[in-house]
């Protein structure tokens, strides 16, 4: 085992990879556990609110330390123990960060609703792709004669082809796809193939009426038959959703102009009701 870490660790200038892998790992197990147990009201977490009801989201210390370690990286270059404790401090930012991915994009707290599984998401990818450097899959590798320059000009090809049907992924709604198929090519191929997501821009820009529903069918049974596999795993990694997802700002929104619009109309009846029989508006009946 030791020997095997130095040779494809160590030897291959992995190190500091490897520890932003490990950092990022060790570091999402013990987010999850710490906020379940302030979930359930237990541990010395639980009173994590400040006097003045100030919450502070663990997304920020992560994204200071996801800058300091960017920047003693590149400050420090690859001069040890600075790009070591770099990796960790990144390994770490980048955790935290992605543990909350799903409250950023919203732009609410969905930690612990539906919408939060999202970062459950997020995290798992990025532990696929991280892994998978790790191991030394890499799709800019080129260990051709840097003068053969027909060789060069192919595999440029295959790239910027490669590159295209990442793309496609992307397009078509298959974000895992594009990922693993960034370094995995069958991956990107299969996605570029198959159906896309009825709600991705491909669906909406190339398919007809009659493709789109056929992608729609083929969209809710791929859900049906593996959403509760993944949800299982989920929940059981990160916790399972307590919460209700929170009205979107356009929900809000309507519900505001309705209020709004509810209240102008029962001040307009009241005035004509006050204004002809000297009280409040009439009744209907």
């Amino acid at each position: 085992m030791a020997s095997w870490f130095r040779e494809e660790i160590i030897d291959s200038d992995r190190l500091a990879l490897f520890l932003t892998f490990l950092a990022f790992i060790v570091t999402f197990v013990a987010t999850r556990l710490i906020t379940r147990m302030i979930r359930a009201g237990r541990g010395p977490f639980k009173d994590n609110v400040s006097d003045s009801g100030l919450h502070i989201h663990h997304a920020v210390p992560g994204i200071i330390l996801l800058i300091v370690g960017a920047v003693m990286s590149v400050g420090t270059g690859s001069v040890s123990p600075f790009a070591e404790i770099a990796a960790v401090l990144v390994g770490i930012g980048t955790s935290l960060v992605l543990d909350e991915f799903a409250l950023i994009l919203r732009l609410r707290d969905v930690y612990w609703a539906q919408e939060g599984r999202m970062s459950v998401e997020m995290v798992a990818l990025a532990v696929g792709a991280t892994g998978l450097a790790l191991v030394g899959v890499n799709p800019f590798d080129f260990s051709g004669d840097a003068g053969d320059t027909a060789k060069i000009a192919l595999s440029a090809v295959g790239l910027l082809g490669h590159f295209a049907l990442v793309v496609i992924c992307v397009l078509k709604g298959k974000y895992p796809m594009a990922l693993f198929g960034t370094f995995i090519p069958g991956f990107s191929w299969i996605g570029a193939i198959r159906l896309a997501r009825p709600t991705s821009r491909w669906a909406n820009r190339f398919y007809r009426p009659a493709k789109l529903a056929k992608a729609t069918a083929r969209a809710a049974k791929h859900d049906d038959r593996w959403d509760p596999i993944t949800g299982r795993l989920s929940d059981l990694i990160a916790g399972r959703p307590s919460e209700a997802n929170p009205p979107t700002a356009q929900t809000a929104e309507l519900a505001a102009v309705s209020t709004t619009e509810l209240d102008a109309d029962y001040a307009a009846a009241w005035a004509e009701g006050t204004a002809v029989h000297g009280f409040g508006p009439v009744s209907p009946v």
